[in-house]
């Protein structure tokens, strides 16, 4: 860290009444600066992915080390340390691993298409002794050792992967928060290019803001005003408190990937009122993603704009904001903005524009119908036939909920729309909604169905005395759906000693699978595309007549099964 980032840093947590805390930056820089990482690959370093990017409902917490399109390249530890954690999963990290190290740092490798010999050993006698494919175990310190730059696994494309890669973090091991894994590789990546301004959001404050004699929001384009310094085209009047929003993208050297921007800042008149470096979160940050970003224009558009200003319920420790990041403009005069984008080599990009003080009328933000939800308070919503309650702090700003009602006596509950632009939740609501109709015997087959852009999403809900009850994430239009169809089991292969099957569910998704031979347990195992297989093992199965049972439930608990006689 330079000494401008390190004085920023301190001024911050001056700011925030927490000087002690700066011993702890001290500690954290030095244990970094002398720690090396050895690359986990034999093949110079090149990234599909960064630290900190924007991705659905979370940051990218780690690097994605580019394997040349292949899988199987070696994965070397990139220092000493014991497997602390592994786990095995058909989505997420797929099969991944966990090194704690001495200097108080873990490492995490994921996406890995198999374990170093001894521990892919071990992870199937635990998965024979639970007798089940997905795995998550903590392990003691002693259990496996490995010594910087050994072969701990092989690199894959397992999980929730688009292509092969590894995906790398480094975490304190202690408190489990992120922390940019560049820092420990930045002198042996080739990056010489800055981030780039793709687009720019104006956003008036409802009620308090106009820009342009509008009190709408306005996205506007950006030209070059010479070198890595932009401009924007238009001339600008407002007045009131106005937001600004930008789209943009970093890159580096012998790739064409993009990847998220480490550093913001926003000026006016020299002065800084907006600052956010993702240089290290928790987990539990995670879902404020979508108060970093303007939330309605990435569920509406899939377009990640950033807000270089800060919603009052947002959390984000790498955030800091004077004013809350908003321009105002209170004086007929011109006022100067900068906004700075940066990268970790130092490579930035630059805005400059100018908004000219002018008195317009502001129209005052319109509250017909609609309900006020404080961020900061319990909220509590009652109509015919649905109940919510959002707990405090699950806001990130108030919000004038409006709500519209569908009612067809024929469905079983009516449909509601919460709000007509998208809210996002910091963790989650509680959703009630009342049944038209009580048929089903297995109250487990009701449940909450999330409708979006056509499609119906199941949300993890239970049934209580003729209500339908469940936690949802966002505020958007909901109703009460059933699930009474069982999972489909087909066959994909079953010659070769190879068993493989394709199976599927119509709405609440597969919740478990087993597999039989002779009555023993089997292993199969999963891929992302839902296909399950196991390969004949003559260390358990004799040769001769199998007896195959293969049971597929999904999480109303609706159940197929499956049986097979074959030789083998």
């Amino acid at each position: 860290m330079n000494k401008n980032r390190l004085g920023k840093a301190f001024f911050r947590l001056r700011r925030r009444g927490a000087v002690v805390l700066l011993g702890m930056l001290l500690i954290g820089i030095t244990v970094q600066s002398q720690t090396v990482f050895r690359n986990p690959f034999d093949h110079p370093i090149l990234l599909s992915g960064g630290f900190g990017e924007l991705r659905t409902n979370h940051f990218h917490s780690g690097l994605d080390f580019k394997t040349k399109g292949q899988t199987g390249l070696p994965v070397h530890a990139v220092q000493k340390g014991y497997v602390s954690r592994i786990s095995v999963n058909a989505w997420g990290y797929g099969n991944a691993l966990y090194l704690d190290h001495p200097d108080g740092t873990t490492t995490v490798y994921g996406h890995l298409s198999r374990f170093n010999p001894l521990l892919a050993a071990y992870v199937k006698q635990k998965q024979y002794e639970k007798e089940q494919f997905k795995l998550d175990i903590a392990l003691p310190p002693d259990s496996f050792v490995f010594a910087k730059g050994e072969v701990i696994a092989w690199s894959g494309n397992t999980g929730s992967s688009a292509g092969p890669h590894l995906h790398f973090e480094v975490r304190n091991t202690e408190s489990e928060e992120v922390l940019d894994p560049l820092e420990y590789f930045r002198d042996r990546v080739n990056d010489h290019k800055p981030p780039r301004l793709k687009g720019v959001k104006f956003c008036p404050v409802e009620g308090e803001g106009v820009l342009n004699h509008s009190s709408n929001q306005r996205k506007m384009n950006v030209i070059s005003a010479g070198g890595h310094t932009l401009k924007i085209r238009e001339s600008l009047t407002g007045w009131g408190k106005i937001g600004l929003a930008i789209k943009a993208y970093d890159y580096m050297d012998n790739t064409a990937n993009t990847y998220g921007v480490r550093l913001i800042s926003l000026h006016v008149d020299g002065e800084e009122i907006y600052y956010s470096d993702i240089n290290r979160f928790a987990f539990s940050d995670n879902h404020a993603v979508n108060s970093y970003v303007d939330y309605p224009e990435w569920r509406n558009h899939r377009s990640f704009y950033i807000r270089t200003f800060v919603e009052p319920g947002n959390h984000l420790p790498f955030v800091y904001a004077k004013h809350r990041g908003y321009i105002q403009i209170k004086e007929e005069r011109t006022y100067q903005i900068t906004c700075r984008l940066e990268d970790l080599k130092g490579n930035a990009t630059v805005l400059k524009f100018e908004i000219k003080g002018k008195k317009q009328a502001i129209v005052p933000r319109d509250t017909t119908g609609r309900t006020l939800l404080r961020w900061n308070e319990l909220n509590r919503f009652g109509t015919k036939g649905l109940r919510l309650t959002i707990p405090r702090g699950n806001l990130y700003d108030d919000c004038w909920m409006s709500l519209r009602t569908h009612r067809d006596t024929t469905d079983w509950s009516d449909t509601y729309t919460l709000n007509d632009v998208p809210v996002a939740l910091d963790k989650s609501a509680t959703l009630s909604l009342w049944l038209h109709q009580d048929k089903l015997l297995n109250k487990a087959q009701y449940g909450l169905i999330l409708l979006w852009k056509g499609r119906s999403y199941w949300q993890p809900s239970h049934y209580k005395k003729h209500r339908v009850i469940g936690e949802i994430t966002h505020l958007g239009t909901y109703k009460i759906g059933v699930d009474t169809v069982p999972p489909r089991i087909r066959p994909l292969s079953l010659a070769s000693g190879l068993l493989r099957f394709q199976i599927t569910d119509n709405l609440s998704g597969v919740e478990s699978f087993r597999g039989e031979i002779n009555g023993h347990y089997v292993l199969f195992t999963m891929d992302k595309r839902m296909r399950i297989s196991y390969r004949m093992d003559a260390k358990r199965l004799k040769h001769g007549l199998q007896h195959l049972v293969l049971t597929v439930v999904d999480a109303c608990g609706n159940e197929s099964v499956y049986k097979r006689t074959f030789n083998w």
